[in-house]
């Protein structure tokens, strides 16, 4: 396995005391598999900015791995933008996740100077030059509040030629709709590194309702014998770690650039397909 590819995991910042201890404690353990990054979502409309903020000071500068905030222009100013851009920069974070974000319930599309995620982009470039590497989401499945899967890549496009360094996608299970998008944005002349994001499957029930609502589909065999196993919990998880491992298998065997795992603040599931896989650490 190429050692230049980037392996990176994803958490969200908790709303307990209890719940940020284990988020570290999880972080530790990745942390020892020598991941490229972390990366630390950031809650509809900078609800989560404050968790946000203390999370990826201490998965940078305690954890010791280099982090990466979301940072979305729903419901900001460039104001507030500029002060996050600096907090960040002075405490050294190198790399940044360039989000539209989402809205929260009773927000209307107009809230905040930046619309869209290419605009943030065009921003940070402007305020910060070349500081950070700027990652941008990519949907191969397209984002659910496109119009049509031509918009959608017209859009990824504008974001990389805002000035984004590389993508992560939202996930998927599906090996296929990822090397089409990628065709598809590389006929438009995009070559930045577009990087698969992978959750592992543990919860059915879950999952379903989080794949429903972010456009993330499912594929039948899968749902059908997910639904089959019921409540056998190993079932459904032993299940699940063999279609990721395998899909991965076929991501990175077709040049996929590295893996994102969406950890759900969990360490076993991420790295047992990490292992199955025999990634170096």
């Amino acid at each position: 396995m190429s050692q230049d590819r980037s392996f990176s995991f994803e958490f969200f910042p908790t709303k307990t005391e209890a719940g940020h201890e284990k988020l570290l404690n999880v972080a530790r353990q990745i942390a020892s598999y020598n991941p490229a990054f972390f990366s630390c979502t950031y809650g509809a409309g900078g609800s989560t900015r404050d968790g946000t903020i203390n999370t990826v000071m201490q998965l940078q500068n305690e954890v010791k791995v280099p982090s990466a905030p979301h940072l979305s222009c729903v419901g900001d100013s460039k104001d507030d933008l500029r002060v996050l851009l600096n907090q960040y920069k002075e405490a050294g974070i190198k790399r940044i996740v360039a989000l539209r974000g989402d809205l929260p319930s009773g927000m209307g599309m107009s809230s905040g100077e930046l619309r869209y995620a290419s605009d943030l982009v065009s921003f940070i470039r402007e305020e910060t030059g070349s500081h950070f590497h700027i990652e941008v989401a990519a949907y191969p499945e397209m984002h659910p509040q496109a119009r049509n899967f031509d918009d959608d890549v017209k859009n990824f496009v504008h974001k990389a030629q805002a000035g984004a360094d590389s993508a992560i996608t939202q996930y998927f299970f599906n090996a296929d709709s990822y090397f089409h998008f990628l065709e598809r944005v590389q006929k438009k002349g995009v070559t930045l590194p577009i990087v698969p994001g992978i959750m592992p499957i543990t919860n059915y029930s879950k999952l379903a309702r989080f794949s429903d609502a972010c456009g993330a589909e499912i594929p039948r065999w899968i749902r059908k014998q997910l639904e089959a196993y019921g409540d056998d919990v190993q079932s459904i998880q032993a299940f699940g770690e063999q279609v990721i491992t395998e899909m991965c298998e076929r991501l990175l065997q077709g040049g996929a650039p590295g893996l994102h795992f969406y950890t759900l603040n969990q360490a076993e599931p991420s790295l047992a397909v990490w292992n199955n896989l025999k990634l170096p650490r």
